[in-house]
């Protein structure tokens, strides 16, 4: 089968497509033909060889997570009746990019929803469903969403608008404000300008934001946490600064602020309620509408991993591997 193989840690050039061995479904698994596969931030630190504590990975490795295809095969232990479904999941570790890949069967594609919807909402669904569970009530909340025209952003930013918050969106240029704006955002700010934080302090009457969903990291992130209303609720879960946001235990402990890392949001790591039948099911209630911004061939995915490292993405990539 073609599968893109990170060759090894590095820019997106050590991303080869190349021949590789079909995988072979073991015991509670199936194979699956891939059609479209995600592509999200963290993949592209992954490749650079950072979160080393945070993801077991050496090349070269086949990349990829969420993915979207019909079921080929089943492994021993699942019925037969799989076969031929359509599927959307995550593999184990990586894998995705690839024509076939191997997953736990969790939920077969409801009928309300084509293919390319459901691949694009699994990942970054599953994680804004969890930031939701975790976080306290929105309803009358001034909420700052800072990368706020990624894809998990503009999900934030629908969960939160229907959830009846005051929605402050943080993200560079006017474009992104934009596609903001169009998801149910109040507030726009460019942080891309100095002083953005004062605009924040502004829009909460000098409170500062009851929650934040931080996705940017780095300085981005650290600044977004100085205006945090003292005993408020942030969550540091983005990374495209290069880092997660830097936050002093000891200030948020002084201010009463509750802080979330990367491992709250990890299944394998922590205790949630959220499916993936909620993910699909809530994504055909219209509670969560992913933005996509362009399709790439498989032969492109590098080309893919620049432009998510560049920011000229608007919402999500998505790969089509058939």
């Amino acid at each position: 089968m073609r599968a893109a193989v990170v060759t090894a840690f590095g820019g997106p050039e050590v991303i080869e497509i190349r021949e590789v061995p079909d995988p072979e479904p073991a015991a509670g698994q199936v194979l699956v033909e891939v059609e479209l596969a995600d592509l999200i931030f963290v993949e592209t630190a992954i490749r650079r060889g950072g979160h080393g504590k945070f993801f077991d990975v050496e090349p070269p490795y086949v990349p990829g997570s969420n993915l979207g295809g019909r079921v080929r095969a089943v492994g021993p232990g699942v019925p037969a009746h799989w076969i031929g479904k359509s599927v959307v999941g995550r593999p184990e570790g990586f894998g995705g990019h690839a024509e076939l890949a191997v997953l736990t069967p969790e939920v077969e594609l409801p009928p309300e929803l084509d293919l390319r919807t459901a691949v694009a909402v699994y990942g970054d669904g599953f994680t804004a469903l969890m930031l939701e569970e975790l976080a306290p009530s929105m309803t009358g909340r001034n909420v700052l969403i800072t990368a706020s025209a990624g894809g998990m952003g503009l999900l934030l930013i629908q969960l939160a608008h229907k959830a009846g918050a005051h929605v402050i969106a943080a993200a560079r240029g006017e474009e992104k404000l934009a596609l903001s704006r169009a998801q149910g955002a109040d507030v726009l700010i460019d942080y891309s300008k100095p002083g953005w934080e004062k605009l924040v302090l502004e829009a909460t009457s000098n409170q500062g934001a009851d929650i934040v969903f931080e996705g940017a990291g780095g300085e981005l992130g650290a600044t977004a946490f100085t205006v945090t209303k003292d005993g408020g609720w942030f969550s540091a879960h983005g990374a495209p600064s290069g880092g997660f946001a830097p936050i002093d235990p000891t200030t948020a402990e002084r201010r009463a602020i509750t802080v979330k890392g990367i491992m709250d949001l990890r299944a394998d790591s922590t205790t949630t309620k959220v499916t993936a039948h909620n993910v699909l099911t809530r994504a055909a209630a219209g509670d969560l509408r992913p933005v996509i911004d362009r399709i790439y061939p498989l032969a492109q995915l590098p080309q893919a991993h620049q432009a998510l490292e560049n920011r000229t993405l608007r919402g999500k990539a998505l790969i089509r591997i058939r």
